[in-house]
């Protein structure tokens, strides 16, 4: 199911932001005119993913300077090791829909 994470238009190119769908914690980034979606918090230490630096579709953990593909949640810098979760994403009507049963 799909729910409301934000408003598209909360996001500039190349800006991550958090959300909460259900409770849970959610980083939403907007590249080249694409959204995805990804846990916000490091699987490396639990630190917000959404307060790191984007660079293309690499967000940067601010607490241990990991990195992750936003795509795909694999690592793609130490210390980060252990992937984080992705969620489908899609626009509706203006908003950024989340669907965090995949």
């Amino acid at each position: 199911m799909f729910e409301i994470a934000c408003a598209a238009s909360d996001l500039q190119d190349g800006q991550a932001r958090w959300c909460s769908v259900r409770g849970e914690e959610v980083a939403v980034y907007r590249v080249d005119g694409e959204y995805f979606a990804s846990e916000d918090r490091c699987s490396h230490g639990s630190t917000s993913l959404s307060d790191g630096e984007l660079d293309g579709h690499e967000i940067e953990c601010p607490l241990h300077h990991g990195s992750f593909d936003i795509r795909t949640g694999v690592p793609v810098a130490l210390p980060c090791i252990k992937a984080i979760r992705v969620f489908p994403i899609r626009i509706e009507n203006g908003n950024v829909l989340v669907s965090l049963d995949s």
